[in-house]
This record gives structure tokens, sequence and C-alpha cells, in this order.
């Protein structure tokens, strides 16, 4: 069973910096093409930063240049590194596997003064 566990938001002031964490079981993360998305309060399903195998990164031109995607494959852990954060950054942010969420509750991050 794929199980993907996200940790690591919380309350955040702009300008600082968060790292969101995956715990992923059930399958084979160094075959997996990993993500995080996020949605925002009203709106749709974001993506934000794809790692793929090789490790070939993605990001969306909303947190290019702020935002790092990388993975441990020894903890079968994939993070997000959220420097610089800004308002509307505030989302929840799920981890997904070969572009699909797996219906958890994803991690909540507000950045608010």
């Amino acid at each position: 069973e794929v199980q993907l566990v996200e940790s690591g938001g919380g309350l955040v002031q702009p300008g600082e910096s968060l790292r969101l964490s995956c715990a992923a079981s059930g399958f084979t993360f160094s075959a997996s093409v990993m993500s995080w998305a996020r949605q925002a309060p009203g709106k749709g399903l974001e993506w934000v930063s794809h790692h793929y195998i090789g490790g070939r990164t993605y990001y969306a031109d909303s947190v290019k240049g702020r935002f790092a995607i990388f993975r441990d494959s020894t903890k079968n852990t994939v993070y997000l590194q959220m420097n610089n954060v800004k308002p509307e950054d505030t989302a929840v942010y799920y981890c997904a596997k070969d572009f699909k969420t797996n219906g958890g509750q994803g991690t909540q991050v507000t950045v608010s003064s």
C-alpha cells in the first residue's frame, strides 16, 4: 500500500524558511517521480515541483529560485525547502508519487505577518 506522510508545515512570516518532508513507503521510491503540489483556499491543485528519476527537477514559475526539492533515498523521504516564503505560498501542501497524490491530509503552510 502506497503511503505518503507529509509534515513540516506551520505558521511562518514572509521572508522566512520552512522545510517540508514526505515519508514514503509501500513502493520503490527510487523508481518514482516524486512531487509536491499545493492547494490554496478556494483554488485548485497546483503542481509546485517535481523530482524526476535521475535527478532532473521542475519548478513552477511562482516558486522558481525560492524552493528546492530533493530526496533522500536512504530514508525514502522527499523534501521541499521553502525559502523567502510569501503570503501567496499559503496552502495545504501535498506529496505525490508519479503525479498522483495519495488523498492524504497534507501539511498546512501559512505565511503571515
